[in-house]
């Protein structure tokens, strides 16, 4: 009896304990803790990561660290936290012994190389390059570090912008990069009262200082402001034990990016693309090889119909693992993952059917396999598959992600998302396929929340389509009681959202714990589905992924008695935006819809915003090309302006060049004359990232403001 008794009072104190649970709150998104850059240590014994946090000195001053971790794979040792302050470390990079870690560290806009001493002693600045310095890899007898640097094009060897006195010219007016040469330095005044050569002396040096900026290239949009020069990432040497001489390996007006070693050290691999195009204008790559003596490089693999990138050699240096991507409708193309030998020969597809698009890649240590993630329905799981070609195994992912892995030996280190928990590492031994959590960066104020969880669903569309959507209950959720809903759409468009998607997950947690209901999908066009649902959205935006959206929407509502079909709300961002938008000026359902950093316009979207290729690649043509324009017109949301009866609100980061703020202020001034129901929220400093990686404090102010905005119509139960 007095056992009995003694469990009944402690199944009390459990359930006491678990009626305790807050729901998640604005502020919790200071508390989600993310890691990045997994490397394990040759040995195979210990790992480093990048651990990055949200932090705020005062209500006004809120910014991001990350700093590195070094995590013990034997279980021994809790993470250790290696590098301090006020930071931004970065793509950390073991040592060929274990004894110390090259990393960046970021201060103002420019990266330098630094190394951190494992046995004792404080981490030291390593690079002093004029341009920043990234990506840093040792050589196999870690004796020298290779890093790469983006070079603006008016310090290329040292010359003077070519803006004002013009080098041959290649087809479309541009300048010829293949064989163009930098003009040397003239004795000029350098006044604005002399020469043509002195007045083009002085106007050069005035553009140098960005006083006016002077545009001529195509790609004249970066993220956050316009980007006048062309920069081209070149890659240098430098002794890991220090010193000022720095080796130069590549130059000119070509870019070389992804770069690693051969395991002999002898070869550097990476890719490339020398062209007659304007840089802007080149889209594909190849895979190119650099003889670290000699320095000459050349082009290894050109692969008709494909844009080769990310190379890397397997581990007995025979083979080459690389991505690509079919240059036949670049956009929806999958990822593929491909091998070629070493000296360039049959190249092979590997995962092409998969059909789905290929992420991050690793080889085995005996060369023997690949393994890789790749999005898929909603979940974005860890495969392998033998480095020949042959059966592609599901080794981890079940409703979650894995964002980030390496591979030693038996050792496999990863960060997984799941909706009980957005990021933590774990590790996978493969021989035994046994798993081990290794973080707890997110348990311990989670233990105190509630969380909602989704349950998935699939429909199948009249075309046979088939649609997967998911449906989350409100926090506190009474049997009998209906509930407003929000249907959250993602943007992309070939995006992809499910339960593992980090991205969402403060986000989704915090709208049900006020209460509401949430509906999303991935409707055709998305990624994760193959390659015919990627592109069944192709010169048709609109009115197909809308339907399957609205039909997710109905389908939730029939499977769920508890969603009120009297009390529903439409959020998205990005192409999400655009849909918004796109459903408000086509269906009256909604109680309240929010519209953020959109393309509302697809003609003037094209010349504001940097994302302005999905126009020709989505379309089909050009606004000037014969009946593209009525096509673009017909798939505009701004066309339909005149339609939206449903109280709106717009957001956009004042520094958006993704999408550009224009389309925005179009959409908010039309329905103002109209008399509509509308709201505009502009963010400033913020680009197309708010909602992602935007400063935490507007990120907190953009979702309570959107659940502001639908708590004025909402009509809650008692």
């Amino acid at each position: 009896m007095k056992l009995l008794k003694t469990l009944t009072l402690v199944m009390l104190a459990l359930v006491g304990r678990s009626q305790t649970k807050s729901p998640i709150v604005a502020s919790d998104l200071m508390k989600i803790v993310t890691t990045n850059n997994i490397q394990i240590s040759p040995d195979g014994h210990k790992a480093i990561t990048v651990v990055v946090r949200k932090a705020v000195k005062n209500e006004n001053e809120y910014y991001y660290t990350k700093q590195l971790y070094l995590l013990d794979l034997e279980g021994k040792n809790e993470p250790l936290q290696l590098t301090f302050g006020e930071r931004n470390d970065g793509q950390p990079q073991w040592s060929p012994d274990c004894k110390q870690i090259a990393f960046t560290r970021t201060d103002g806009d420019k990266s330098q190389i630094w190394l951190l001493p494992l046995i004792g002693g404080e981490a030291h600045v390593l690079t002093k390059a004029e341009h920043g310095a990234s990506n840093p890899r040792w050589s196999p007898d870690g004796k020298q570090i290779l890093f790469s640097s983006s070079i603006p094009i008016y310090s290329i060897e040292g010359k003077t912008p070519w803006i004002y006195e013009r080098p041959e010219r290649a087809q479309g007016d541009e300048p010829n990069f293949k064989n163009m040469k930098a003009h040397e330095k003239k004795k000029v005044k350098n006044s604005p009262d002399g020469s043509l050569a002195d007045v083009r002396a002085w106007l050069a040096k005035n553009a140098s200082e960005r006083n006016p900026r002077v545009l001529n290239r195509q790609n004249l949009q970066g993220e956050l402001n316009l980007q006048p020069d062309e920069k081209f990432s070149h890659l240098f040497l430098i002794d890991a034990e220090g010193g000022d001489k720095t080796i130069q390996l590549t130059e000119g007006f070509q870019s070389f990016t992804n770069a690693d070693w051969s395991p002999d050290g002898k070869n550097i691999i990476c890719d490339s693309r020398a062209t007659t195009l304007h840089p802007d204008r080149e889209r594909d790559s190849e895979i190119w090889i650099i003889d670290v003596t000699s320095r000459q490089q050349k082009q290894l693999l050109h692969w008709d119909g494909y844009s080769s990138r990310n190379p890397s050699f397997s581990p007995d240096g025979l083979s080459i693992l690389f991505h690509a991507n079919t240059t036949n409708g670049r956009f929806y193309s999958q990822s593929i993952i491909a091998t070629v030998s070493a000296t360039g020969e049959k190249p092979a597809l590997l995962t092409s059917a998969l059909n789905r698009d290929a992420g991050h890649s690793v080889w085995s240590a005996d060369s023997k396999a690949v393994y890789f993630t790749a999005q898929t329905d909603g979940d974005i799981p860890l495969y392998s598959i033998p480095a020949k070609g042959g059966t592609i195994s599901k080794l981890i992912g079940n409703d979650s992600s894995i964002n980030d892995f390496d591979l030693k030996g038996n050792h496999m280190v990863y960060a997984l998302t799941e909706t009980k928990n957005p990021w933590e590492i774990y590790s996978y031994a493969l021989n035994e396929k046994t798993e081990k959590q290794i973080t707890k960066f997110n348990e311990g104020w989670l233990s105190e929340k509630q969380i909602s969880m989704p349950k998935e669903y699939w429909l199948t569309r009249p075309d046979g389509t088939k649609v997967e959507y998911w449906v989350m209950d409100p926090i506190g959720k009474k049997e009998g009681t209906k509930y407003p809903t929000i249907l959250n759409i993602h943007g992309g468009p070939s995006a992809m959202w499910g339960p593992g998607i980090f991205s969402m997950w403060h986000e989704y947690q915090l709208e049900s714990s006020w209460g509401y209901g949430l509906v999303y999908c991935n409707p055709r066009g998305s990624g994760g589905y193959g390659d015919k649902f990627k592109r069944a959205n192709f010169k048709d935006w609109g009115t197909s992924p809308a339907n399957d959206i609205l039909a997710s929407l109905d389908e939730a509502v029939k499977n769920n008695s508890w969603i009120d079909k009297d009390d529903l709300f439409v959020e998205g961002g990005s192409y999400a935006g655009y849909m918004v938008a796109w459903i408000v000026g086509h269906d009256n359902r909604f109680k309240a819809a929010n519209a953020q950093r959109g393309v509302y316009d697809l003609t003037t979207f094209m010349g504001e915003g940097n994302a302005w290729r999905l126009v020709p690649d989505h379309f089909g043509g050009y606004p000037w090309d014969k009946g593209t324009q009525k096509l673009l017109d017909a798939n505009s949301p701004y066309s339909f302006v005149n339609n939206i009866n449903t109280p709106l609100l717009i957001i956009h980061g004042d520094q958006d060049l993704r999408t550009g703020v224009i389309q925005s202020e179009m959409l908010y001034k039309s329905l103002k004359i109209l008399n509509k129901p509308v709201e505009y929220i502009r963010y400033p400093k913020e680009g197309h990232e708010l909602t992602r990686s935007g400063n935490p404090g507007r990120m907190m102010d953009h979702m309570l403001r959107v659940i502001e905005f639908f708590e004025r119509y909402a009509k809650h139960p008692n």
